[in-house]
């Protein structure tokens, strides 16, 4: 057997376009060409050229911010324990609110205790409002927070309680525990806040639930235009349900009849 034939011939491009996808799989955010180029040491051109291709054969997928997962990548129809799997399919949902209602829309997420702001997609003409203060302080005064926490076990619940103080960020959040509790044991299948977490801004949140996913989904609307009615909450409560088979929950789970619209 000769050199030739006792070493594999690897094609340097294949190479790099795997690289690329890998890179996009495992990041928790969306990631430009530009900033693939300086992870890899490719050229622009080089990354520009492989991207397009990915992007046109369905591997990566173009969003406003960078690139995601495409459908074709192959555990996108398997499985969520990838960040950039979950992440292709939350912004997906996420955008498909954003041009039905007409407002920025939110993800958040239940994890090792605490919860995270997953992604956001913007609305052109409702932008997103300004996060001044990390959900990990803010989950009381916030629709995406009170939704997960009325989501989980009492136990659960109260040791996230215990372990964050509920500050007053407006003169409308609620900072007292028990009267938050009462609230979060009341909760009709969806959360608000109005004017909770920042003045002038009012957001909705529902559920979204699949194995070993606890989150929330939510827009946002300037207060004085916004009009949370049963069509806003229905809306919304068919994209979480969509979202949560995507994310592996049982189709006939998450088919039952919409939360009762109560305000």
């Amino acid at each position: 057997m000769n050199a030739a034939e006792a070493e594999p011939t690897l094609i340097g491009s294949v190479q790099r376009a795997l690289r690329l996808v890998d890179i996009v799989a495992n990041s928790p955010r969306p990631l430009p060409a530009k900033m693939l180029s300086s992870i890899t040491g490719l050229t622009p051109g080089t990354t520009y050229n492989l991207v397009r291709t990915l992007v046109h054969e369905g591997y990566l997928s173009t969003e406003p911010d960078g690139l995601v997962l495409g459908n074709r990548f192959p555990s996108f129809q398997q499985q969520i324990g990838s960040r950039g799997v979950f992440l292709a399919r939350v912004r997906a949902a996420l955008r498909a609110v954003t041009e039905d209602v007409g407002a920025t829309a939110y993800l958040s997420r239940y994890a090792d205790g605490e919860i995270h702001l997953v992604d956001i997609v913007d609305a052109v003409r409702n932008p997103r409002i300004e996060l001044w203060v990390g959900l990990h302080a803010s989950a009381h005064a916030t629709a995406l927070g009170k939704q997960i926490l009325a989501a989980l076990s009492e136990e659960d619940r109260l040791d996230y309680l215990a372990r964050h103080r509920l500050e007053e960020l407006t003169p409308r959040t609620i900072s007292d525990r028990t009267a938050l509790l009462t609230q979060l044991e009341q909760t009709p299948g969806w959360a608000i806040d109005r004017e909770e977490y920042a003045i002038g801004a009012t957001c909705v949140a529902v559920p979204v639930i699949a194995p070993g996913v606890t989150a929330s989904l939510a827009v946002s609307l300037p207060a004085d235009q916004a009009v949370v009615n049963r069509r806003l909450v229905s809306n919304l409560q068919r994209a979480a349900r969509r979202l949560s088979v995507q994310l592996g929950a049982d189709a006939l789970d998450t088919d039952g009849p919409d939360a009762e619209f109560t305000i």
